[in-house]
């Protein structure tokens, strides 16, 4: 009995120790098991788009200036007022150009009076001349060949005056329309319907005419129909830009005054007038948006979304999938190539050295990817084909994936080790 006693109070320490070895070993072996966070494959939608910004303009904006110097009499439109074509919109003090058109108009009737004053001695000198002659008709004694020369060319000479002052009269008269048109331009005409955006003068100012015709106004027509936004797009993207104005895909941006409101246009001009800075090249793409409500105004800047193509009902594979990169402990061997493969390539390096045609054979091969999932305590690789790209999702062409498949995104607690 006493042997016994002995015995238990040596086995129960040594299963206690045993038991905690045993448990030990589990709790460091769950320990040690990765965890992983996974995302689902989902159906959906996917749109792509290339996003910029620019300014919003009025599609035609006409400057209206003075052709005349003078101080400006009268402003009888304002900033934001709707102005007619043909309409009065300022005047300037006519009185010097009133007074250099009375002056050529007097010197017009001054070269009239000339012009009749040659002809009454034309008409004189014509009828001498008729009368010689009758004259030496009757006696060629009565009249020498001297005085006939003299009464000849008397009046050829009246003749060629009487042509100068014509030419003087319409010399005058394209003076006297000048000084008119000079009078005209006094006041300031609307050459389109439209709306006043800018008023440059005051009643007072003076304007000076000169090499250049100084602006006044800004009229900007049919506002209320359609206004225009300049987009600067990155060179890279401007193929799409055009794939997109042939399928006639819409336009959408936001401005800040309306942060809620959504305006859509269609691209009306991808212009090839190229701008560099900084090395970088854009090119301007030109929107056309209605304005029924009035609510762009020159001068905004808006948000642009270019639509590049949109697919619904697709299966869609979260970005974050593609691009995680497992641990190398963690890979199957026969997965190892592809994390080998993604390491050996570099994009950018000896880029520059590639010929073109494998530069374009390397860029149809950025749409094949590798997905990773769970088999164990391991990872296996599913090689996939992306099409469309939204930077959420990637819509997949061709691969052993399916919608509600849990991918692999990351290991609980431990930072991306690589990104594709």
């Amino acid at each position: 009995m006493r042997r016994l006693k002995w015995l238990l109070i040596l086995l129960i320490p040594l299963g206690g120790i045993i038991a905690g070895a045993v448990y030990a070993q589990k709790y460091f072996k769950s320990k040690s098991q990765p965890k992983y966070t996974t995302v689902a494959v989902t159906t959906g939608r996917i749109e792509t788009v290339v996003n910029s910004t620019g300014p919003v303009k009025p599609v035609l904006s006409v400057s209206v200036g003075s052709f005349v110097s003078g101080p400006i009499k009268e402003i009888l439109v304002d900033f934001n007022d709707k102005v007619k074509e043909k309409q009065v919109i300022a005047r300037i003090d006519p009185r010097l150009a009133k007074a250099a058109y009375d002056r050529e108009n007097a010197a017009l009737a001054t070269t009239k009076a000339e012009l009749s004053r040659i002809e009454a001695q034309l008409n004189q000198a014509k009828r001498n001349e008729e009368r010689a002659v009758n004259l030496r008709a009757i006696n060629k004694d009565y009249v020498s060949d001297q005085e006939m020369d003299q009464l000849l060319y008397a009046r050829i000479a009246l003749e060629a005056q009487k042509d100068l002052a014509k030419a003087n009269i319409d010399a005058q008269q394209a003076s006297v329309n000048n000084a008119k048109t000079n009078l005209d331009f006094t006041e300031i005409i609307s050459p389109v319907d439209g709306i006043v955006i800018d008023r440059k003068v005051d009643p007072g100012q003076t304007v000076a005419s000169g090499f250049q015709i100084q602006e006044m106004f800004i009229i900007a027509p049919d506002m209320e129909k359609h206004m225009y936004v300049y987009a600067s797009v990155d060179e890279a993207d401007i193929g799409q830009i055009r794939s997109s104005q042939a399928q006639e895909r819409r336009v959408t941006f936001t401005v800040d005054a309306y942060p809620e409101d959504v305006f859509a246009g269609k691209i009306f001009q991808i212009r090839k007038s190229s701008t560099t800075v900084q090395n970088v090249v854009t090119y301007p793409v030109v929107i056309e948006a209605p304005n029924p409500d009035m609510k762009l105004m020159p001068g905004m800047t808006a948000s642009i979304s270019f639509q590049i193509d949109v697919r619904d009902n697709v299966t869609r594979i979260p970005m974050a999938a593609i691009r995680f990169v497992p641990p190398d402990h963690l890979i199957r061997a026969e997965d190892k190539h592809y994390v080998e493969a993604k390491a050996k390539k570099d994009p950018k390096e000896g880029e520059e050295k590639l010929a073109a045609e494998k530069r374009a054979e390397q860029a149809k091969l950025r749409n094949k990817r590798v997905v990773w999932v769970q088999d164990g305590n391991m990872v296996r690789a599913i090689p996939i084909t992306v099409g469309l790209m939204d930077g959420q999702n990637a819509e997949l062409v061709s691969g052993d994936v399916k919608a509600d498949d849990m991918l692999i995104t990351g290991l609980e607690g431990d930072n991306p080790r690589a990104s594709r």
